[in-house]
């Protein structure tokens, strides 16, 4: 990276000296893994002293009151250490990084990463990187979390190969996978189905004939894609990109591409991969046409109007990273053989037995990461303060506009708490969708509240799965990064998408825009 210049070292503003001060106070605490053994051993304590309270508020998954689970007792503790070992190995984000990881292994050491890359950027102008890496990440929700172990990696060594900070790379695709997560690019997500799914069952609780469209937040989620690339590329751009300046890249530079001339072999190279992933795809996409394809769900199980394919239970949808696993490998194996990199297949395995060394402190945060997110889900503590959150809003009795920002505010406060989407919409949902329901707000208005508010925060919270991973990616180009560094850059993507897209919202509703396919703004109680 070129040297800091006198501009970047002049005083630095209020926003850059209180990021600094969040990167710094964040760096300070321990370890990631040993962070989350903290959070453990806090939500046991926690657990044990508030098992002794009596609630009121309801548990929607029992219709009984909430009871906190005392993670202390002899029965909890042995529970614990007999799960210990299937609650690492089903911790859903662990295999997903491994899998995807073999295929970018083996791409990445044969050299077809870099001169893909490279042959990329001749192309693409260099400011308009940032918009069109934003973009992808917005995409990338259709492969469900793909965008975290393939976009936000790739951020950085295009960012880094054309000259940029890799750490500005890392920030914009996560802001576009994750702070957008909720924003669709034309092509439905298999989030889209899941949400309306919780969403149609919750509602039933008061009309037991509602129907609600898989598609009920469309035309909303797929305009928000445009408002998440122009707010990501300002604030990557003014805000977080000068901040880096100063910010040295101290990582293996032996490893990261450089923009070299590409050579004759890496130019045959190319074109044979490309050949290969276009008679691979080809042969992949005959396999989903033929009515019935065994891609696809089984249209009996499924709600009206959801596509067999994009159903959250399909093959498809449930193949995404093995999918990924071989678009790197194919291409990544033919680009090697032709290109000379590679001569035989002991090559390709030694490109997937090195990704799989660079895992190692992954692997390490996440079993911790695991056990704590296991403890805090057993102990109901994460369940009772969304209730109760939930039961606040409604006992304000506020106007409408501001009941939105409310359920905005809520579902980012819970988003801290609880990383997995879904696992907060069945919660908060089953609350909130009934309740405002009674003072006429629609289902589907609920629902892309909750969205904006989840989204948004996703990107701060060090409870998303994927956090520990992020984390990883920074330290191959900043040794010293850390929880406070990631936090630091992506502080502002948050904020700013939070007060943004829910005056987006605010403004779909004032302005009676559909939300989406046979999506409403009111609803009238029965009777």
């Amino acid at each position: 990276m070129s040297p800091a210049t006198p501009e970047i070292a002049a005083p630095r503003g209020w926003i850059a000296r209180s990021l600094d001060l969040v990167e710094r106070v964040g760096n300070k605490l321990p370890d990631p893994a040993v962070l989350f053994l903290i959070l453990m051993l806090v939500t046991w304590g926690v657990s044990a002293l508030m098992s002794t309270m009596s609630f009121t508020e309801l548990d929607p998954r029992s219709g009984e009151p909430v009871r906190i689970v005392n993670l202390l007792t002899g029965g909890s503790l042995t529970a614990f250490m007999a799960s210990m070992v299937t609650t690492f190995v089903n911790f859903a984000p662990l295999g997903v990084v491994l899998v995807a990881m073999l295929g970018l292994g083996v791409a990445e050491h044969t050299g077809f990463i870099n001169a893909g890359l490279r042959s990329l950027l001749v192309v693409t102008p260099k400011q308009l990187l940032t918009p069109v890496l934003i973009g992808v990440g917005i995409l990338s929700h259709v492969a469900v979390d793909a965008g975290y172990v393939l976009v936000i990696p790739l951020g950085a060594v295009i960012f880094y190969a054309a000259g940029r900070h890799p750490l500005a790379g890392i920030a914009a695709a996560f802001a576009g996978v994750s702070g957008g997560f909720s924003a669709t690019f034309l092509v439905p997500s298999s989030l889209d189905p899941l949400l309306a799914g919780l969403t149609q069952a919750a509602a039933r609780l008061i009309d037991a004939n509602l129907e609600i469209n898989p598609l009920n937040n469309y035309w909303f989620t797929t305009s928000s894609t445009l408002l998440i690339m122009l707010v990501g590329w300002f604030l990557t751009d003014r805000v977080i990109e000068p901040r880096l300046q100063a910010t040295k890249v101290d990582g293996d530079t032996a490893q990261m591409p450089t923009m070299t001339e590409l050579k004759p072999e890496e130019i045959k190279g190319l074109v044979a991969a490309a050949v290969a992933m276009f008679v691979a795809a080809a042969l992949f996409v005959l396999t989903l046409v033929p009515e019935g394809t065994p891609w696809g769900a089984d249209p009996a199980t499924l709600a009206p109007g959801t596509h067999p394919l994009l159903a959250f239970t399909a093959p498809l949808m449930r193949s995404i990273v093995a999918l990924i696993f071989l678009f790197f490998l194919i291409p990544g194996a033919v680009y090697g053989y032709v290109a000379g990199t590679v001569k035989t297949h002991r090559d390709i395995i030694a490109g997937m037995s090195k990704a799989m060394s660079g895992m190692g402190y992954y692997i390490v945060m996440a079993f911790f990461a695991a056990q704590f997110i296991y403890a805090f889900g057993q102990s109901n503590l994460g369940v009772l303060l969304a209730i109760k959150g939930a039961n606040g809003l409604q006992a304000l009795g506020l106007p409408m506009a501001m009941t939105l920002v409310g359920i905005v505010l809520l579902s980012g406060f819970v988003n801290l708490m609880v990383g997995s989407a879904s696992a907060k919409w069945a919660l908060i949902g089953a609350v909130m969708v009934p309740m405002l329901m009674q003072l006429g707000v629609s289902p589907d208005l609920t629902q892309a509240a909750y969205r904006v508010g989840d989204s948004s925060t996703n990107i701060i919270t060090p409870l998303l799965p994927y956090f520990p991973l992020i984390v990883v990616f920074c330290q191959k180009y900043v040794k010293g990064a850390g929880v406070g560094t990631l936090l630091a850059l992506m502080l502002p993507y948050s904020v700013t998408l939070l007060v943004v897209w829910t005056a987006f919202l605010l403004g779909f509703w004032a302005l009676g825009i559909p939300l989406g396919f046979g999506s409403s703004y009111q609803y009238v109680p029965a009777g």
